[in-house]
């Protein structure tokens, strides 16, 4: 049996924009038809998704080579919460829906958000139509939409309020830190989010996580790792917390940072796996760690998995004692 002709490479480019993602109008206009996908299909080289939706992603690797990283330039964790939003925008025609919630958070590049996302948009004109499961179609019409990399997404606020709600604590806290540390609202508007969200099933569940927001956490887990100090009774003092000689000079910032009772600085560092891998990072690791100790200061560095196991409140425990928090926060000493 003669082997199915590949797809065509402005079909493959399409694909790429869309985490791999095909719909069928989208094929048949580059003259691949019904009988043709089925062929592909039995050849392993598209993959249906939901109807109309088809995975391009085998003939991607097969002419690219590698995965997401190689073709979509994402993480594969990225790459599955974009994916998601775009299996909703191709189910109700992308021309027609725009991404809502989470997943339109996933395409503005928000981080924080859970690993696996249901599908979700909103169609354009407001109505309902329900496309084949697990696709989710919000009833709404969007005031706001805006592009990014060809799909439509309602822009940061509104998603943020419909997606915070729905998500757990610890997910709420860090895309909303990521939202504001990425520029995308301002602190200021964090409250703007919070009142949107009156009304909507989890508002009272997440009335106490707006005062938890803070914009200077650099990644989901440093948000993650300070919640879990802060439910320990050991509150970091500072986040980004600048590291000064004795003259003064700033000679490294600290992701967390505490007060000693006897004036020295407590630093927490968390490394994720991606920015510190590198010989060229872990040279500037460790310069940037001697200088931070040669001015006094107390480091102390965790990995991922040291805040996925909840290690650090234990640790930065011993240095600082839960007697000096107040109120929920620490006072700084002297």
């Amino acid at each position: 049996m003669r082997p199915p002709a590949p797809l065509p490479d402005h079909l493959l480019v399409t694909a790429q924009v869309q985490e791999g993602l095909l719909d069928a109008r989208q094929c048949d206009a580059a003259g691949v038809g019904s009988a043709r996908r089925a062929a592909l299909r039995r050849a392993g080289l598209l993959l249906p998704v939901v109807r109309g939706v088809h995975d391009a992603a085998p003939a991607l690797e097969a002419v690219v080579g590698g995965g997401p990283e190689a073709w979509a330039g994402a993480s594969p964790e990225d790459h599955r919460r974009c994916r998601a939003a775009w299996t909703a925008l191709l189910a109700l025609g992308r021309t027609r829906s725009v991404a809502t919630g989470a997943c339109a958070l996933a395409l503005l590049g928000v981080q924080g958000l859970p690993r696996d996302l249901r599908p979700e948009a909103a169609l354009l004109d407001g109505s309902h139509r329900a496309p084949a499961a697990p696709v989710r179609v919000r009833c709404v019409t969007p005031d706001v939409v805006q592009r990014v990399g060809g799909a439509r997404v309602v822009e940061p606020m509104t998603a943020l309020a419909q997606a915070v709600c729905e998500l757990g604590r610890e997910h709420a806290v860090a895309v909303l830190d990521s939202a504001v540390q990425q520029q995308l609202i301002s602190a200021e508007r964090v409250d703007d989010v919070r009142r949107l969200t009156l009304g909507r099933r989890g508002s009272r569940s997440a009335s106490g996580w707006w005062d938890l927001v803070d914009g200077r956490a650099e990644s989901p887990l440093e948000t993650r790792a300070r919640l879990q100090c802060r439910d320990a009774g050991v509150p970091p003092h500072d986040l980004q917390v600048r590291v000064r000689d004795a003259s003064g000079r700033v000679v490294a910032r600290g992701d967390l940072g505490w007060w000693l009772a006897d004036g020295r600085l407590l630093v927490a560092e968390i490394d994720g796996a991606g920015p510190h891998g590198t010989p060229e990072a872990l040279h500037r690791d460790r310069a940037r760690q001697n200088a931070v100790v040669g001015t006094g200061a107390l480091l102390l560095r965790f990995t991922a998995w040291d805040v996925h196991a909840g290690r650090l409140p234990a640790t930065v425990s011993r240095y600082v004692p839960r007697s000096t928090v107040r109120d929920g926060r620490l006072a700084r000493p002297g």
